[in-house]
């Protein structure tokens, strides 16, 4: 009884206007993932985090949502032999380590410090990993806007040469995507560094997507594809291990996705109109608005566990709102962003169709 009632205090009550912010948040993650070919779980858990949702729970359930997404999206970009399955599978087995063992560091901390102390751990790793990777993403499209090179081929980086060149007897795998053979131990901390990210907070592709393309020499399109079989992998086994202490909130997780799924289709639409490295752009530019949300809620997680002084309850409301109008702000821009790539590109599109149809009258 004890345990049914703890499980409980976990969920937040759904209310109409939470049920449509709930969708419209799993939509703009699924807009902004079909728009940078790459997980839009980093708009979705501070999305669910903004309304009250524990740290916890917003992870395991944006892991749950995640794994049979993941699971299609591979099977469908398999059809164009863009996954190297045997790749995906062995970093997902690593991965799946890894997120066994980030989820039991999230529950010990639950544990030992409440929902204030999971919130914070949670929030903290945001804050550093989307300042790391949202920096990285805008210099990296500023680079190839100022070099006007967007279209460039894909060359292989130093250290991606240098790990296909180790020979390791008895640990050598052939990898189709790396059109090389590699040793196995590169690829074991590796898988485990995104499954413990993933555990932490459900967006391991931040360190399998660059690993496949800096480290072990994969093509973008191919590393991008392939992370959806870790991920299906790693979500899968993480489901099942968060839902067995009850920290999954399933309904949040089928709102999420049938928002999602509308979001992706769109959001892939929207690529097809828009250069690449505007694609960089607007993936840094929320990364790092979705940050300054996040960081405005570290202060309060911190008071409430003695780590600062108290801070009164109009500070904490004025700290609460204003996070939460900068993630609105945030799925905001993003959507604006992607469907007015998409306007213009299908004007532009019909303006040449026009065109070309009146040419092809006067001959």
């Amino acid at each position: 009884m004890h345990d049914l009632a703890q499980a409980a205090a976990n969920f937040i009550n759904l209310d109409a206007a939470t049920l449509i912010y709930l969708f419209l948040v799993g939509f703009v993650g699924g807009l902004v993932s079909g728009f940078i070919g790459s997980g839009g779980a980093f708009v979705l858990t501070p999305g669910m985090m903004s309304m009250g949702v524990p740290g916890l729970v917003a992870v395991a359930s944006n892991m749950c949502h995640k794994f049979p997404k993941a699971l299609v999206g591979a099977i469908k970009r398999a059809k164009y032999g863009q996954v190297d399955v045997k790749l995906g599978l062995v970093l997902g087995i690593s991965a799946e380590a890894g997120v066994l063992y980030g989820a039991h560091i999230q529950e010990q901390i639950k544990k030992t410090f409440g929902d204030a102390g999971s919130n914070l751990y949670v929030s903290v790793s945001f804050v550093v990993v989307l300042a790391i990777v949202g920096i990285f993403v805008l210099r990296d499209a500023w680079k190839t806007y100022k070099a006007g090179n967007a279209n460039a081929e894909e060359k292989i980086t130093k250290i991606a040469k240098w790990v296909q060149s180790v020979n390791i007897p008895g640990t050598m795998v052939y990898f189709k995507s790396l059109d090389a053979r590699i040793s196995i131990l590169f690829t074991l901390p590796l898988g485990f560094a995104t499954g413990m990210l993933a555990a932490t907070i459900a967006v391991g592709g931040f360190v399998g997507v660059p690993s496949m393309i800096y480290v072990l020499g994969a093509p973008s399109l191919m590393a991008s594809a392939t992370e959806l079989v870790i991920a299906f992998v790693m979500g899968l086994g993480g489901s099942f291990k968060y839902a067995l202490h009850g920290l999954v909130d399933i309904r949040l997780a089928m709102i999420i996705l049938a928002g999602s799924l509308f979001g992706i289709q769109l959001g892939a639409m929207g690529t097809t109109y828009v250069k690449p490295f505007m694609i960089k752009v607007v993936m840094g530019l929320i990364m790092v608005i979705v940050l300054f949300s996040r960081a405005l809620m570290v202060p309060v997680y911190m008071s409430q566990l003695g780590m600062i002084g108290s801070i009164t309850a109009e500070t904490t409301k004025i700290l609460k709102t204003a996070s939460f109008g900068i993630m609105i702000f945030a799925l905001a821009l993003g959507a604006f962003i992607v469907l007015r790539a998409m306007w213009q590109g299908r004007r532009e599109e019909r303006l040449q169709n026009a065109m070309e149809a009146v040419n092809i009258g006067k001959i």
